[in-house]
């Protein structure tokens, strides 16, 4: 095959397309299946070698106790007494400031919420259970997404080999958002997807719905968001259906406005790191030099050994593959002869949108990242970006499974040296969980 008729082929005609109306189906029920199972064998890593829970985890769950035992979300009377304690580790200090006489935790209402009627009914074990539902579910969305890509099985191939790669496996039963937002944009911008095809009200609120929810879940997905949100808007207005976007739309703006006003009388500011004690301003950035400061971020998100998201999940390098191949497809106008190249082609970029704004955010406002685990600052976006790895894994398809091999051998090496290691030596486990797996 010539090289002009090679970026043709990656499309295969109604393929794709019939791949992607499919829906779920047995294939995700796969992805489902294989993807919990797994999330719930982390259940119970130790955040430390010393402690169950990290403080940002602790904090969480102190809010959600005090949601069930005060009902409200003011600590004060925790700290107190010392809550954290049932929770184990070393003591920890607020996160937040008092703010007009009340001490609120500044990592927001919804995520606490969420968790409150699992904790009631079976304690943190149940919560992280649930919290792996969702990013279970999550992969089920990134999977469809990559349909729009590729047909299976390099489809689902990609969703579950990044799924269950280390940054994922570990962020699913962490008591964090992140994971959750993660499963939330997958599933907004799939719901984007459906919209630009046909733009039927049920789709378009959803999506509106799930974009509305993004901030009070977490900070993390706001980048992310507000690409699906402008989208969404965008190819609603260009197929004549402005009175549902405007519903769709009304929906995230009426989240915003309420966020921001009750952030404003409650923390003093625009979102609730404004109360944070951590860094401040929240960003931990106070002029132009400070943000240029951080463009080293880049290497060191994705191939540093504490960070690097590409030595714990390298399957993701795939994901530059696809979006040379995006470009490659957009430069021959390949959309001209095959209608299915267009779709991919706006997939692909809706994609690379929603993982460079998530890019942006960890580089340039995130205060720190010490401390965090493998991919943790990215993780909002890699089911997104488990998807748009597909295509370049089925270009390339051996290098993709073994990348994809590595990633999966790597998560069986955390499952198994975290909780016998100490014992059989499997590992020299030492910092925060995960442990370097290079030894460091």
């Amino acid at each position: 095959m010539s090289e002009a008729a090679t970026p043709a082929a990656e499309f295969e005609p109604g393929r794709i397309a019939r791949a992607a109306t499919r829906g779920n189906g047995r294939s995700g029920l796969l992805v489902f299946v294989i993807c919990f199972a797994v999330y719930l064998a982390g259940i119970g890593l130790p955040a430390t070698p010393s402690a169950q829970f990290a403080p940002a985890e602790t904090r969480i769950l102190l809010t959600t106790t005090s949601l069930l035992d005060d009902g409200d979300f003011e600590l004060t009377n925790q700290y107190r007494e010392q809550a954290w304690r049932a929770f184990g580790g070393s003591p920890v200090q607020p996160a937040g400031v008092l703010v007009n006489g009340r001490l609120i935790e500044p990592h927001g209402f919804l995520f606490p919420t969420l968790l409150a009627p699992a904790y009631a009914l079976g304690g943190t074990a149940l919560v992280q259970a649930l919290l792996a539902l969702i990013t279970a579910r999550g992969a089920v969305a990134a999977a469809a997404l990559a349909r729009r890509l590729v047909p299976d099985p390099w489809a689902s191939g990609a969703a579950i080999a990044i799924g269950c790669s280390p940054p994922i496996v570990i962020a699913a039963t962490a008591i964090r958002p992140a994971a959750t937002c993660a499963a939330i944009v997958a599933a907004a911008a799939l719901l984007a997807l459906r919209v630009r095809e046909s733009p039927r009200t049920r789709s378009s609120l959803g999506a509106g719905a799930l974009l509305a929810l993004l901030p009070w879940i977490g900070l993390i997905g706001i980048l992310p968001g507000l690409i699906i949100a402008l989208t969404l808007f965008r190819w609603l207005r260009q197929r004549s259906r402005g009175w549902i976007g405007l519903i769709a739309i009304e929906l995230v703006l009426v989240s915003a406005v309420f966020y921001v006003s009750i952030n404003a009388r409650l923390f003093g500011g625009l979102t609730p790191m404004a109360a944070s004690a951590i860094s401040n301003p929240p960003t931990g950035a106070t002029n132009v030099a400070d943000y240029i400061d951080r463009i080293p971020r880049l290497a060191e998100l994705f191939v540093t050994p504490q960070l690097g998201l590409l030595l714990t999940a390298p399957l993701l390098g795939m994901a530059f593959v696809s979006i040379a191949l995006a470009w490659r497809s957009r430069r021959a106008r390949l959309a001209r002869a095959l209608p299915e190249a267009a779709d991919v082609e706006v997939a692909a970029q809706l994609m690379t949108a929603i993982c460079a704004a998530t890019v942006i955010g960890a580089v340039f406002f995130l205060p720190t990242l010490s401390g965090l685990s493998p991919g943790e600052p990215l993780v909002v976006a890699l089911p997104t970006a488990a998807a748009l790895s597909s295509w370049g894994m089925r270009r390339y398809p051996k290098l993709g499974v073994a990348l994809a091999v590595v990633g999966i051998a790597l998560t069986i090496w955390l499952l198994i040296a975290a909780r016998i290691a100490a014992a059989a030596g499997l590992a020299p486990l030492s910092g925060p969980l995960p442990w370097s797996i290079f030894g460091g």
